[in-house]
């Protein structure tokens, strides 16, 4: 194949090694979680998301966990990783990440902490490099005020000369608006010499990108003669992209900027959904994480979560407080409020709640009903069953047009194995009944309210361990009466005597 038929390779390079202190966390800022994900990982699904074909992330504190982190979200994506293990500076970060970034066309460069980048923001930012055909190409934004920001230099021709730090910076130059968003995207032939030419100029012997900028935008042409036919027209100096939304380039640095950053996020993913026809009550006290799929004319209540990988079908309705976290939901779902679901899968037509609990390894078939404080685990319940109040049904398998009554537990736990318990088709459970497992309840049979079962019962059969009842005649007058009337007295000669009612009253209201 010929080096004009094959698409050059575009990777991306994100630096991650930091520790973050101003988190005033044991764990590494890049994997503090935003909107479900480690922020790291936005950044990753980001650059993938615009158009490159290898990502590589250097890595330092706790690289290990940031690496396992970025390989669990992408497996089988084309993923590299490099290992800063003496923090020297950004350039020093790019440098340590040249083998894995080999053979690439151009390095779009990204940092860990900036979760809020949208891929059409960096695809924008290719495609403006690519046309331009600089050697580097950084992205700008214009700040209301540019305290503490790198400021953008240009020339009298509007070419970008320098980026000068606000500390270095003069009166005149701190006069710019236009400043640094730390993004950008440098050509692969070019790179490997550029950094190798980058000296510090701090007394932590620090090497910084920023100063390639300089570098490049001082480089002289090389003769037209010199060049590849392809790059003939290449532009060597330094564009400038400027960003249509700064927010995007916001970097976190502290747990109220993360806080920030992801409410802002939130507001975004709320009007997404609503654009997309879900509808919401009180949007401002919905959490809607970032893999969350919700279909459409599905209603959410206050204070709903759906959390992880919650995937919503058409029309189902979620009331107030009910968190999701890593569900299924068919279509025409109704939960109740208050109910919480993990690792549950629900086809169509299930009702839940409110107040009950779905633990992992749940699955409800159609029309299902489990209601109020109804709490399940490793449990498959047929189509049309319904457990509507007060049970546990932890590690068992229920049929179709099953009733389990309140109060009925399965007792699943041994103390050392876990045993299921099996409800055929058509079962009837009284209430307050205990499944003793491992217990199998045969088609169409029938379990006595206030019943222990702890052998099989077959088919059609009715298990009942009732004691008899037993009545006896007068039990109020010889034994409920007589007791009554001697705490009556006791109480009287406490205080002194008998009182009349409505002076009783007042008294037993004053003690209380």
């Amino acid at each position: 194949m010929s080096s004009t038929s094959r698409r050059a390779l575009v990777a991306a390079c994100i630096l991650a090694a930091g520790k973050g202190t101003r988190m005033r966390s044991r764990l590494v800022k890049v994997l503090h979680p935003f909107l479900g994900r480690a922020m790291v990982v936005h950044l990753v699904d980001a650059a993938f998301r615009s158009g490159v074909d290898r990502v590589v992330t250097v890595v330092g504190h706790q690289g290990d966990d940031v690496k396992k982190a970025i390989e669990t979200s992408f497996p089988g994506w084309s993923l590299g990783f490099a290992a800063q293990t003496e923090q020297r500076g950004t350039g020093h970060a790019l440098q340590v990440a040249l083998s894995a970034l080999a053979g690439a066309s151009e390095v779009l460069v990204l940092y860990g902490d900036t979760p809020l980048l949208q891929a059409k923001t960096l695809a924008l930012l290719l495609t403006a490099h690519r046309e331009s055909r600089h050697a580097m190409t950084i992205a700008s934004f214009h700040a209301n005020d540019p305290t503490g920001y790198g400021r953008i230099v240009r020339g009298a021709d509007g070419k970008v000369l320098r980026i000068v730090e606000h500390a270095d910076a003069s009166p005149d130059e701190r006069a710019i608006h236009e400043v640094n968003a730390g993004m950008c995207v440098i050509r692969g032939d070019v790179l490997e010499a550029a950094l190798a030419a980058l000296t510090p100029h701090n007394a932590q012997g620090e090497l910084y990108l920023t100063d390639l900028v300089q570098q490049f935008a001082e480089a002289p042409a090389p003769p037209a003669a010199a060049l590849a036919e392809a790059e003939a027209t290449t532009n060597h100096g330094v564009g400038a992209f400027l960003l249509a939304d700064p927010i995007e380039a916001q970097g976190v640095n502290t747990r109220a900027q993360l806080a920030e950053l992801e409410e802002t996020a939130l507001k975004r993913m709320r009007l997404t959904w609503m654009d997309r026809g879900v509808s919401m009550q009180d949007p401002g006290s919905i959490r809607i994480e970032s893999e969350v799929d919700i279909g459409e004319d599905t209603l959410l209540g206050p204070n709903v979560q759906l959390l992880g990988k919650t995937r919503v079908g058409l029309g189902c309705r979620i009331d107030a407080g009910a968190l999701l976290d890593c569900c299924e939901l068919g279509d025409f779902v109704h939960i109740k409020a208050y109910s919480v679901a993990s690792h549950a899968r629900l086809a169509t037509g299930v009702e839940v709640g409110p107040f009950a609990h779905l633990r992992r390894g749940t699955e409800l078939g159609e029309r299902v009903k489990i209601g109020n404080f109804v709490e399940t685990k490793q449990l498959r319940m047929g189509p049309h069953s319904k457990a509507s109040h007060l049970s546990y049904l932890g590690d068992c398998d229920i049929g179709r047009n099953v009733n389990v009554g309140a109060g009925t537990i399965t007792c699943n736990y041994d103390g050392i194995d876990k045993h299921r318990t099996v409800l055929e088709d058509g079962v009837f459970v009284g209430s307050d009944s205990q499944l003793v497992a491992p217990v199998r309840i045969g088609r169409n049979a029938t379990i006595a309210a206030g019943t222990t079962v702890v052998r099989d019962v077959p088919e059609g059969a009715l298990a009942l361990t009732r004691s008899e009842q037993r009545t006896i005649e007068g039990y109020h007058e010889r034994y409920r009466k007589p007791r009554e009337e001697k705490k009556k007295a006791e109480r009287d000669a406490a205080r002194g005597g008998p009182v009349a009612a409505t002076e009783t009253t007042a008294i037993d209201r004053k003690e209380g």
